[in-house]
């Protein structure tokens, strides 16, 4: 039973660790993105596809 008593105190340390080392790196801006913003214009937009009747009747009205 004493076995239990121990293991559950060195998960709950091991878990503080890991919590307090996550709250370190979010504090020191690991996670924030500073590539993607300077690429973004770089990505292509989703292409729109307008129906052929539409593009005849707009050809049509300009000539």
């Amino acid at each position: 039973m004493s076995a239990i008593y121990i293991l559950l105190a060195i998960s709950i340390v091991v878990a503080l660790v890991f919590f307090a080392a996550f709250i370190y790196a979010v504090r020191k801006g690991q996670y924030d993105d500073s590539y993607t913003p300077s690429v973004r214009m770089l990505f292509e937009d989703e292409v729109v596809k307008i129906p052929s009747q539409k593009i005849k009747t707009k050809i049509k009205k300009s000539n």
